[in-house]
């Protein structure tokens, strides 16, 4: 295990040693185009968004997929897991069309809606899995005691699947701060970009040549947060794929 860490720490390792063997580097990320602070908020606004859609969408859609009946029910959740059969890249073009006939065309929240439509079939997948895996008894116990079932669905049942809800949000949160080729096809303001597409902005010089030194400290403001989130949510991260997607 000790081997395996040294092994997936290396390269993390060796591109913050390569970002800080000439310090400019940072200096001239931080003062690029529209400043770093700018790609930063961004990317957080982007993320946030995303994150808090992908929650709000599929924490409901999971609990009616996992506690009611309805007609077309298996039919529109297999519907909504074939998203994932579509391929990424061939779909953005004409998102990028629907977004101009809604006015989010060139903005972050179409950005972030289009993050939320990709993330929708796992999270929805993880959270149904994680309502069935609770007992039924729970909630009717709430409603015995005067709850309905909306109450007892805020109050009671989010609470008994935040693991599963810290594992979604996780993966909302990592694919909208990394994506490159979304922002790149959907944005093109220099001002609105977020962090992966200034970073590879700003590392070219001239005739194309790669500055590889400013790149490394690019990657480095990139994985330092996604690092502290996972380590701080590890423990309800690792209890949400226990709990919710080994289920069915």
């Amino acid at each position: 295990m000790s081997a395996l860490a040294v092994l997936f720490l290396f390269p993390l390792v060796w591109s913050g040693w390569a970002s800080m063997e000439e310090p400019h580097n940072y200096v001239e990320m931080a003062g690029f185009g529209e400043g770093l602070g700018t790609y930063l908020t961004n990317s957080v606004v982007v993320s946030v968004m995303t994150v808090a859609g992908t929650l709000f969408v599929s924490a409901l859609g999971g609990y009616a997929f996992a506690r009611f009946a309805f007609p077309g029910k298996n039919l529109l959740f297999l519907a909504t897991l074939a998203i994932l059969m579509v391929p990424y890249a061939t779909v953005l073009i004409p998102l990028y069309v629907l977004l101009g006939y809604i006015g989010l065309q060139n903005s972050l929240v179409g950005v972030a809606l289009v993050f939320v439509m990709f993330q929708l079939p796992f999270a929805l997948f993880m959270m149904r899995n994680a309502f069935e895996a609770l007992p039924k008894e729970l909630e009717e116990a709430a409603l015995v005691d005067g709850c309905t079932t909306f109450r007892a669905f805020l109050r009671i049942l989010l609470r008994a699947v935040r693991p599963a809800m810290v594992t979604v949000g996780l993966f909302a949160f990592l694919a909208s701060w990394n994506d490159f080729f979304a922002p790149l096809i959907l944005l093109n303001d220099g001002a609105g970009f977020t962090l992966p597409v200034a970073v590879v902005s700003m590392t070219q010089n001239t005739f194309g040549a790669i500055d590889y030194g400013m790149l490394q400290a690019g990657v480095m403001v990139m994985a330092i947060p996604c690092l502290i989130l996972f380590l701080v949510l590890q423990r309800h991260y690792v209890r949400g794929f226990m709990s919710g997607a080994l289920r069915g």
